[in-house]
């Protein structure tokens, strides 16, 4: 049994370097630490070219740093072979993007069945998975819809139950309002206020401060490090739902 109270990831001395064209480079990350509880939901803003999107797609095992060590649920990522972290991208973490990018020729069901798939899950199990996913936010009625077929906040609400489909502990999210009217925009984030008081721990890259302000921490980052991290009074932000939910362990 894990112990609770070891943050689920753990990032020290984060540097992410590019070499672009002509041998100029690019330092994405300086040196970032990081600590992530579990059950946390937290906010990481900067401006752009500070390094947030790339944090993110390390966390999430999507890419490698150059140097440094990043321990997910006390396990050294750095150590893990390609397929050891195909494992983790589909079993533990949920990642939900801009956007949204679903495959134009599948049907919403489709979609969000197809993590299920690269898992090996047979053709009724993961169906009957993904309905349960669809049925979650709210778009049991749009299984057989294409993208093409659905409003923006229902290709978000299809992109997020792609990311569910997998019962992941982890939801790693870029920008997930941010193609998105206030409205439609409320009602995505009121859907992670939910999946929060599950007990999932969630990260969510933003530029709006009230957006930010629906999570219980704000990271900052400023050039490729953690400039300060705040945390947000609960009169700031909106009401949530009583967490009854057992949390969800990694």
């Amino acid at each position: 049994m894990r112990d609770a109270t070891v943050p689920v990831i753990v990032a020290r001395d984060l540097v992410k370097t590019y070499t672009l064209g002509g041998g100029l480079q690019v330092h994405a990350l300086r040196g970032l630490d990081l600590d992530v509880q579990r059950g946390e939901y937290a906010a990481i803003m900067g401006p752009s070219g500070s390094g947030k999107s790339t944090l993110l797609q390390i966390l999430g095992c999507l890419d490698v740093p150059t140097s440094g060590s990043y321990r997910l649920a006390e396990e050294e990522v750095a150590a893990l072979d390609e397929d050891a972290l195909s494992v983790i991208r589909n079993r533990r973490i949920g990642f939900i993007f801009q956007a949204y990018n679903l495959l134009g020729r599948a049907t919403a069901l489709d979609n969000v069945a197809l993590p299920l798939l690269y898992r090996g899950v047979p053709l009724r199990e993961r169906r009957a998975m993904a309905l349960g996913a669809l049925e979650r936010v709210g778009l049991a009625d749009r299984t057989h819809h294409r993208p093409n077929e659905l409003s923006g906040g229902q290709k978000q609400r299809v992109a997020i139950a792609r990311a569910l489909a997998t019962d992941p502990d982890i939801l790693l999210a870029d920008e997930p309002t941010g193609n998105l009217d206030s409205r439609t925009g409320d009602e995505i984030l009121g859907l992670f206020d939910d999946l929060h008081a599950e007990g999932r721990t969630i990260l969510m890259v933003t530029h709006e401060q009230e957006v930010a302000e629906h999570c219980e921490r704000i990271i900052r980052i400023r050039d490729g490090v953690v400039e300060a991290s705040e945390v947000v009074a609960a009169r700031r932000r909106p009401e949530r739902a009583a967490a009854g939910a057992a949390p969800v362990g990694v």
